[in-house]
């Protein structure tokens, strides 16, 4: 594909993101450093090698992934280090035009280090807020169960989102590794979820096929699914994803960094699109795939053909997706059609969004 000398820059499109990890969205260079100060010894997959070369799609693969998550999750010791991961996320997302960063978490995961999961809980809650008024960016938590825990931690972080609907947390998730635990025997906590207002969005469809997203609508009433790619398999599923408006959380370098695809040609966003599937791009874990979200936008327009318009549809997807509020979802949505009225402009070699990223994250 020859390269344009103009277009429409994909880092000045309005969009929202809505798939991407708390301990994930750490910079590498954040990961190092503190990695440093801490004396926490990284492996090299974390340090010359990275990103890392993964593959998930078998038991081992994905416990290798894990691995590297915790050694990441346990640079961040102190509070100032939470504020300073999510103003840099924040930063981030700012850089690459979006203007609503809804970011997930387990408070399980911190809540030793700062006094239990209801302290941590409001910790992140006010580091996103610190992060919002520094960069301008809108931030919302999805507080998200451990689907390899037991379901009555899922049903007690549920109560614990419930108590800061409206203050901060607009979903709750269901993530890890899904051949470990079925979304329907977490229902409890999703209907815990859903009757204070918040947003359904478990994990589905990545790991596993359809079954796996059949449940997340049957059982857990998601209006969201996190990557839910799989669902391709079964046409009548997709035409019902369709129907019922349910976004997929698409995230390209992760599904082929983990394997689910084994290149990006192989991932079915423009079948899912064109079946009128609403999408949202995401990065899922930027600190071991890399690429971030501008990026993904960058492989829709520059593997998959998205025109300046379909571009333009998916960053609207994404932001009728997500839980920002109304007056919000408005002017971005008035945003994105001044993008796409604006004219394209001359391409410089440095434009975020000019060069195609490697096919394997």
């Amino acid at each position: 594909m020859e390269t344009p000398t103009t277009a429409r820059r994909l880092d000045r499109l309005p969009k929202a993101h809505l798939h991407l990890h708390f301990t994930g969205s750490m910079r590498h260079s954040t990961l190092v450093e503190l990695a440093e100060e801490r004396g926490v010894h990284l492996p090299q997959a974390l340090v010359e090698e990275w990103p890392p070369r993964l593959r998930a799609t078998d038991e081992r693969g994905w416990f290798r992934f894990q691995r590297l998550y915790d050694i990441a999750r346990s640079v961040l010791r102190r509070p100032e280090d939470m504020y300073r991961l999510l103003r840099e996320a924040a930063e981030d997302e700012r850089e690459a035009g979006s203007a609503w960063l809804e970011i997930q978490v387990d408070p399980s995961g911190y809540a030793a280090l700062f006094d239990g999961l209801t302290a941590t809980l409001e910790l992140i809650l006010d580091a996103a807020r610190a992060a919002e008024r520094d960069t301008g960016v809108a931030v919302g938590l999805m507080v998200a169960a451990n689907r390899t825990r037991h379901p009555l931690d899922a049903k007690a972080l549920a109560r614990l989102a419930r108590q800061y609907a409206g203050k901060g947390v607009v979903s709750f998730g269901l993530n890890n590794d899904e051949r470990r635990g079925r979304a329907r025997e977490f229902e409890g906590a999703f209907r815990i979820a859903r009757r204070a207002g918040l947003l359904s969005a478990p994990h589905g469809g990545e790991l596993q096929g359809p079954r796996s997203v059949r449940e997340c609508l049957d059982e857990l009433s998601a209006d969201r699914i996190g990557h839910g790619v799989r669902a391709v398999e079964d046409p009548y599923l997709v035409e019902r994803i369709a129907t019922q408006e349910v976004t997929l959380e698409i995230c390209p370098t992760s599904n082929v960094g983990l394997g689910v695809y084994e290149d990006l040609e192989h991932l079915p966003l423009r079948r899912l699109f064109e079946a009128g599937v609403p999408i949202a791009l995401g990065t899922d874990d930027p600190l071991l795939f890399g690429p971030r979200l501008v990026e993904q936008y960058r492989i829709a327009r520059e593997v998959f053909g998205f025109s300046d318009a379909e571009l333009a549809a998916l960053a609207g997807m994404s932001i009728r997706g997500s839980g920002a509020p109304d007056a919000l979802k408005k002017e971005l949505l008035g945003g994105v059609e001044a993008w796409l009225a604006s004219e394209p402009e001359p391409v410089p070699e440095a434009m975020p969004g000019a060069s195609r990223p490697p096919g394997r994250a």
